[in-house]
């Protein structure tokens, strides 16, 4: 719903000091070198790199309104938002920036396009800075597709809303709620004309927050709108304008793609890190217990352990022994107890669970501990 198919670039450039005469304006030149300009993107489609990896998109596609965003070491500030749309239809532009590719504009050295049972996590994080006299969304935008593909529009459009401000709604309808990353959602779901759209809209702002794309994936995969064998292409963040939009900013951002332990994609597969799991299950017909123990394979004594793993779909947890897990099915966080929260080099822990499940049984997969994929035995 986003994009062109075009990218350009405006790259503004600001004076060092006002000369007065020749001589010293010679003098400046010998003297200093010119400070380095940060990029303003006024043209429609203008883009710019941040960090040496990100990609910053100025976007403006659903207006021919003048837009600008002044590019900064970590993120884009909107300086000019003119103009205005219909509250009750598309927005007119997403001022964002970007891992991943997005038509035909892939960020450097980006691990994606990348295979979903591929990917191990996808931490990111952002801070969001709003105002009130407009009317926006603050919201991520990650896209999926059945193919690698590194132009046009994808299948599948997952949709984070952090914060909205004026009457503006996702596309499609409101379908229910969840917990995921932890935070309780509402979940809207709908088709655009171009492409499915899933949206996790927060009923309060967030400003800033750090979590794995992956749980949303999961989610959505669950939901039965992707699936493990599709591919994640891009991890967008920005804003949605219909009105107004001066003085939106995203202040920070960093996204990255770990994998390894999967099926494979565009990305050769990382080292898993310095752990091992041991899954071990007892089903029966609609229940099943799990055993789990995490090994610390590296030299250093871990403090304080997480392990994330995701459960099929259909499955629950109804209780938990020696660890607090977090939410009951789909992407699990399992957190240690205040007794076995070292795992020493070479040592482990376990915990246990049960559970329910509808259809038919398979195991947990994709484990990380505190982030960092494992190997499974």
């Amino acid at each position: 719903m986003k994009s062109p198919v075009r990218f350009l670039r405006s790259i503004r450039t600001r004076a060092v000091a006002l000369c007065v005469a020749l001589a010293s304006c010679a003098a400046l030149a010998t003297a200093t070198a010119p400070a380095h300009a940060d990029p303003l993107l006024c043209q429609q489609y203008g883009t710019a790199v941040i960090q040496g990896k990100y990609v910053v998109q100025n976007n403006r596609w659903g207006t021919a309104e003048e837009q600008c965003v002044d590019v900064t070491a970590n993120g884009f500030d909107v300086t000019r938002a003119e103009g205005s749309v219909p509250t009750n239809g598309a927005p007119k532009s997403y001022p964002s920036v970007f891992n991943g590719c997005h038509y035909t504009n892939c960020s450097p050295g980006t691990r994606l396009p990348a295979r979903l049972s591929s990917i191990s996590s996808a931490p990111t994080s952002i801070t969001y800075e709003y105002v009130d006299n407009a009317v926006y969304d603050a919201a991520y935008d990650i896209w999926l597709d059945p193919t690698p593909r590194t132009d046009g529009v994808n299948r599948t459009e997952i949709m984070i809303w952090f914060n909205r401000v004026g009457p503006v709604q996702p596309v499609g309808s409101r379908t229910g709620t969840a917990t995921v990353a932890g935070r309780l959602w509402e979940v809207w779901t709908g088709n655009n004309g171009g492409n499915d759209v899933i949206s996790f809209v927060a009923p309060s702002a967030i400003t800033s927050w750090s979590f794995d794309v992956m749980d949303f994936v999961d989610e959505t995969v669950a939901r039965g709108m992707a699936q493990a064998s599709w591919y994640l292409t891009s991890v967008q963040a920005g804003f949605e304008p219909w009105q107004g939009g001066a003085g939106l900013a995203v202040n920070s951002f960093s996204s990255a793609v770990e994998t390894g332990g999967g099926t494979g994609g565009p990305s050769e597969p990382e080292t898993p890190g310095a752990c091992r799991v041991s899954y071990t299950a007892n089903s029966w017909s609609g229940g099943f217990t799990a055993d789990v123990k995490v090994t610390n394979t590296g030299t250093t004594p871990v403090d304080g352990w997480e392990l994330g793993f995701t459960l099929p779909p259909g499955q629950t947890i109804t209780q938990a022994w020696n660890a607090t897990l977090t939410p009951a099915s789909g992407t699990v966080r399992a957190v240690n107890a205040a007794f076995n929260g070292r795992i020493a080099a070479g040592g482990s822990q376990s915990f246990g669970f049960q559970g329910a499940y509808s259809g038919t049984y398979a195991e947990a997969a994709r484990f990380t501990l505190n982030g960092a994929a494992c190997t499974v035995t």
